[in-house]
């Protein structure tokens, strides 16, 4: 196979990106009041003010911190385009973190490097890009292993991280809630575990004589190094981290066996990132949950209530978004949180039509999906930002996906007969009852509103007369009042 490498340079498509984004619901209808979109805007990244060492080899723990960034990324296997749409994915997510990209390079590889991810040749090409470009940072389009970072760092004398560490940067960022925070803690550490690295020998601890409690001859020797410290502390607090995302899950289990108790049927939203699924809820609900036009702007699930035209109430709930090569640290960290796609009634799947790769993108969901036993849940693929996407694109889409369903949570399109296919795909009570119900028994006839199917209601001078089709618990608590 021929190596080949191309260069990019991110920086007049990042200018002109800057000059058309409108955010999503901001001049079409009501998007909620989002009130995060003022501190989200307040923490902006000024460029120049770094304070990184040239030779990061000096130092051993240093902060992430993106500022000036070149790309570098092997392209194995797939077309050209594939290449290029997953380097250009890699530059959003780059620049959701706070970054300014400046070039990118991709080499062609049978696989990569196993020393320096690069070929020997193309890292010190890297090298010399990132000298010119003036960069501080290095972004690899997949997961290193421990010794490939610290091999290329060495190459390029700046600081090398990968895709993992920074889709795991940007979820710090965007965590809100105690139990984001913490899932996304427990990702992080998960990450860092396997990559710590001492010293050497000044990282020990000496332990003999009488300081090696009070053993004397034959006791001396290294302590527990500095290296095994770190691991022991981080072993800990991920127990506990586990403990307290675990007392959270109990208490999401509690709401969730109520909703059930009550046979009120749940949506959940799913989708890859930026595909509008937060749009799209503010859309059905009124939610007020934040929308950006980047990257993994909302992490935080969120759950609404909702009601379909017949007036049986549902709750609707929105996830955390999907990408390409989603760390296995999050998906297990996240896994509390993704129950509630696995025990949902009816899965919105949310793609991006004006996305250059939309089949990629659901072959990504679902594999992730997958991962959380929810792959069995009943489907709809809804195709987002219709205004934009290009219609042959559309009808592929829907001569390959069986449930298929366009809309555009910018402009409203397409949104009635989604409200319409929720209500039609939502399971339905299947038993039939006719009661007559004292005017004193008003809480039964508001259940019946509420969790039933009314087929007639009327008001008699016993009481009121209704037809229903209701559940079967439901039922056993009407049986007393059958006309």
């Amino acid at each position: 196979m021929t190596p080949r490498s191309d260069i990019f340079d991110f920086r007049a498509t990042a200018l002109a990106d800057e000059d058309d984004t409108v955010v999503h619901g901001e001049e079409h209808g009501y998007d909620g009041d989002q009130y995060d979109r003022e501190d989200r805007a307040a923490l902006r990244r000024v460029a120049g003010l770094s304070t990184e060492l040239e030779d990061v080899t000096e130092v051993e723990y240093r902060q992430l911190r993106l500022e000036r960034v070149v790309l570098a990324a092997v392209w194995t296997e797939g077309s050209a385009e594939d290449a290029d749409n997953s380097l250009r994915e890699l530059a959003a997510l780059a620049e959701t973190a706070g970054s300014t990209v400046l070039a990118g390079l991709v080499q062609r590889r049978a696989k990569p490097d196993t020393g320096t991810y690069l070929g020997s040749g193309k890292a010190i090409e890297l090298r010399d890009i990132v000298i010119a470009e003036g960069a501080d940072t290095v972004i690899c389009d997949t997961e290193l292993t421990p010794s490939q970072r610290r091999a290329l760092e060495d190459v390029v004398k700046v600081k090398v991280i990968d895709r993992t560490a920074l889709i795991l940067d940007i979820f710090a960022q965007h965590a809100k809630s105690k139990e984001g925070k913490a899932q996304v803690e427990l990702a992080q550490l998960q990450y860092l575990l396997p990559r710590l690295r001492g010293w050497g020998e000044s990282m020990s601890r000496q332990a003999g004589g009488q300081a090696a409690g009070g053993q004397g001859m034959g006791s001396r020797g290294p302590g527990e190094t500095k290296i095994e410290l770190d691991r022991r502390r981080i072993n800990t607090r991920m127990a506990k981290l586990r403990r307290d995302i675990k007392e959270m899950k109990t208490s999401r289990d509690t709401r969730r066996v109520s909703r059930k108790a009550h046979e009120v049927s749940s949506v959940a939203i799913a989708g890859y990132t930026n595909a509008g699924k937060s749009s799209l809820l503010n859309r059905l609900t009124g939610a007020g949950v934040l929308v950006e036009n980047q990257l993994f702007a909302t992490l935080d699930p969120t759950v609404r209530r909702a009601e379909t035209e017949d007036g049986r109430l549902y709750t609707l709930a929105d996830t955390v978004g999907f990408v390409r090569q989603l760390p296995t640290q999050l998906v297990e960290a996240f896994r509390s949180t993704l129950e509630e796609v696995a025990d949902a009634d009816l899965l919105l799947h949310v793609v991006d039509g004006s996305h250059p790769d939309p089949e990629g993108q659901i072959s990504a969901v679902r594999a992730v999906l997958a991962d959380v036993d929810a792959a069995d849940v009943k489907e709809v693929i809804v195709v987002n930002k219709a205004d934009a996407a290009d219609p042959e694109v559309i009808d592929r889409l829907r001569r390959h996906e069986k449930h298929c369903i366009v809309v555009s949570a910018r402009t409203g399109a397409g949104l009635a007969e989604l409200r319409a296919l929720i209500a039609d795909e939502l399971p339905r009570p299947d038993i039939d009852v006719e009661v007559l119900l004292p005017y004193d028994r008003g809480d039964l006839v508001s259940r019946l509103h509420e969790e039933a199917e009314v087929l007639s209601s009327e008001h008699t001078e016993r009481g009121t007369h209704v037809k229903a089709r209701v559940h079967p618990e439901l039922a056993s608590e009407l049986a007393d009042f059958a006309a």
